[in-house]
């Protein structure tokens, strides 16, 4: 009677995960499989959680609102991370993110024979925050990728300008010999919206929005308005190349000052405290063979 009960249990374990995953191989395959062919790689860690996001976003991204996809795509244009993702799949990696980070956290306090509440949801928070502390980083090291090489540019559209080329064939001649980076492919971009047949102001102008850097806001500011009140296009540029390498020059000097005072939390916390100790054993291990301590 027993071996007749597992038995029947047994084919009911097996019924219920047939079903399963005849049901996930179904959900699996509604998804429509993703055209990457002008979009960038994915990175190395991404590839494998990649036809998940995909299934979160095909079935779950109605749950998102169309203010929050909107945010969400502006911080990934900001960021140039559109042409990674979309802004669903983005939310729905933060979701996959959240889920399997929780997995983790939960499959450690189970091995270690503990668990807590608190660092459940710690887990939670920081598996669905974590992608946007990633586009956060991504942004900062655009900018400063932005800040270096804008002066190098400024100089080889001066060189274009004062050689006879306009504004157009300057910018191409930068792409041409420019150095690789972010500013490359966005002032690529500009080309192919000049191309398109946008005017050069509004190729300008959107490339300002899509970066929305100080810096880049003064220089298509200068260069509209020279071409629009007819001013020397060659002086305007070379003034702003010598502005951009000053500021440089000044935020190195910024970086440089502010290097002893980030060192201070090391010291205290790390160096000193084992440089006294290497100090003072030998002298405490002195009085102790003495008998004094």
């Amino acid at each position: 009677m027993l071996l007749f009960i597992a038995l029947l249990i047994s084919v009911g374990v097996v019924l219920a995960v047939a079903l399963f995953l005849k049901s996930v191989t179904g959900l699996t395959s509604v998804v429509d499989d993703e055209d990457r062919t002008y979009l960038d790689p994915l990175p190395k860690p991404l590839r494998m959680l990649w036809p998940l996001v995909n299934f979160v976003a095909h079935h779950f991204g109605n749950i998102f609102g169309k203010k929050r996809l909107a945010r969400t795509d502006e911080q990934l244009r900001l960021t140039s991370l559109s042409f990674l993702m979309n802004a669903r799949q983005f939310l729905s990696l933060s979701l996959v993110s959240s889920v399997l980070v929780t997995l983790v956290a939960l499959a450690l306090m189970l091995a270690l024979g503990m668990f807590s509440f608190w660092v459940l949801i710690g887990a939670v928070l920081l598996g669905y925050f974590y992608p946007r502390i990633w586009t956060r980083d991504v942004r900062r090291r655009h900018v400063s990728a932005i800040l270096k090489h804008l002066p190098i540019y400024l100089d080889f559209l001066t060189l274009g300008v004062e050689a006879g080329l306009n504004i157009n064939g300057a910018i191409q001649k930068a792409v041409e010999k420019g150095p690789e980076g972010p500013l490359r492919r966005e002032l690529e971009h500009v080309l192919r919206d000049l191309k398109s047949g946008l005017n050069r102001t509004d190729a300008l102008r959107r490339f300002d929005e899509r970066q929305r850097v100080k810096e880049v806001t003064n220089l298509v500011g200068a260069v509209v308005q020279a071409e629009r009140m007819g001013a020397g296009l060659a002086k305007t540029l070379r003034f702003q190349s010598v502005q951009r390498r000053v500021e440089r020059f000044q935020r190195a000097e910024k970086q440089a000052m502010e290097a002893p005072v980030k060192l201070v939390f090391p010291l205290l916390m790390f160096i000193f405290p084992v440089t006294f100790i290497v100090l003072g054993f030998p002298i405490a291990m002195k009085f102790v063979q003495e008998g004094l301590l």
